[in-house]
């Protein structure tokens, strides 16, 4: 994998990571969301013009992946209302790829490999240790972690998968460019009311915006110059990231469980996608 592969690709780590920060320390991450996706559409318009090529084919896909990502940022703008990045992010990222393994292993009929399963297994512990206390509080003691981020974290993995799954097929059909403005554009429009607010259009919406969207226009470019497994793989260390920026930033208490259970998930995350 060449240097600047894995450059861009730590790169959008670091972009995703941060932009989930940004939302979670928001004032209003309601708003802040609902900003975020009309400053998307906006950034997306232009270069979904110049690359155009979305087939009528790919229609059913992006309206299905739309519906999927408006439960993402309805779930992840609840989850961070009052939750904690440290336990939704891993929790969400390592379980989604583990649903979307089973699914292909058991309605596709698809083989895991050794890798995969081993991938599985880590993710499991990694999910476990960031979870620990919150599920399974020791008895007479107060749990560390609210359990509500824990089944957040498992919901917005669960979702991720479904719009991974409908996307995997709707990029065949379409510009991956042209293709993400077409999911995040009725998003944006459709949002505000189901959330009712009113979009967040200060800076930290705008920067929450470059971040999201230009964390997937870097895995795009690395994606240019080295295999997808590779790619996958190193963009996971985001795991890793936003626990270490929830602690700084947004002054979290992440403890040595945590630390270690994001660095299972990582290491998971990227056997699975090795061994694809």
């Amino acid at each position: 994998m060449p240097l600047s592969a894995v450059a861009l690709a730590l790169g959008a780590a670091f972009l995703h990571a941060g932009w989930n920060v940004l939302l979670a320390g928001s004032r209003d991450t309601r708003s802040t969301t609902a900003g975020l996706l009309l400053f998307g559409t906006l950034l997306l318009a232009p270069a979904a013009v110049v690359t155009g090529g979305v087939s009528t084919s790919a229609l059913p896909y992006i309206a299905a992946s739309a519906m999927l990502e408006l439960c993402y940022f309805l779930l992840l703008a609840r989850a961070y209302d009052s939750g904690e990045v440290s336990v939704v992010y891993p929790i969400a990222r390592g379980s989604a790829p583990v649903v979307v393994l089973a699914f292909g292993a058991v309605a596709l009929k698809e083989g895991v490999a050794a890798g995969a399963v081993a991938g599985v297994l880590l993710v499991a512990l990694g999910v476990l240790l960031v979870g620990l206390g919150a599920l399974w509080p020791l008895e007479g003691a107060k749990s560390a972690l609210p359990r509500r981020d824990v089944w957040f974290g498992l919901a917005i993995g669960a979702v991720i998968a479904s719009y991974t799954l409908v996307d995997a097929e709707g990029v065949e059909r379409a510009d991956p460019i042209a293709y993400l403005a077409l999911v995040v554009a009725p998003c944006a429009v459709v949002y505000p009311f189901v959330a009712k607010v009113r979009p967040d259009v200060g800076v930290r919406s705008a920067l929450t915006a470059a971040a999201t969207f230009g964390a997937y226009l870097l895995v795009l470019a690395a994606l240019r110059l080295a295999p997808a497994a590779p790619v996958s793989a190193v963009r996971e260390s985001s795991v890793v990231i936003a626990a270490l920026l929830s602690a700084v930033v947004l002054h979290e208490r992440v403890d040595a469980k945590r630390v270690a259970g994001a660095f299972a998930v990582t290491a998971g995350v990227a056997a699975i996608a090795l061994s694809g």
